[in-house]
């Protein structure tokens, strides 16, 4: 069974995290790619989070998850 939570009871169920790319990070990153003469690919985030599902995903709460 696929549950993909990793929030612990009554420690982190608040929190959230999105990572954000810095643009010195990103262009760093490039520098090193050029400099080893390596390929770039791109992919669109925004067509896979938005994609059709091709199954049913059902989605639950962590074990001992309560809503105040």
């Amino acid at each position: 069974m696929e549950k993909g939570f990793t929030q612990k009871e009554g420690v982190d169920y608040e929190e959230t995290f999105a990572p954000i790319a810095k643009w010195a990070n990103i262009w760093t990153l490039f520098a090193i790619i050029d400099q080893n003469s390596c390929k770039v690919h791109k992919m669109d985030v925004n067509d896979f989070l938005n994609g059709d599902l091709k199954h049913n995903a059902f989605i639950s709460h962590p074990k001992g998850f309560v809503v105040k």
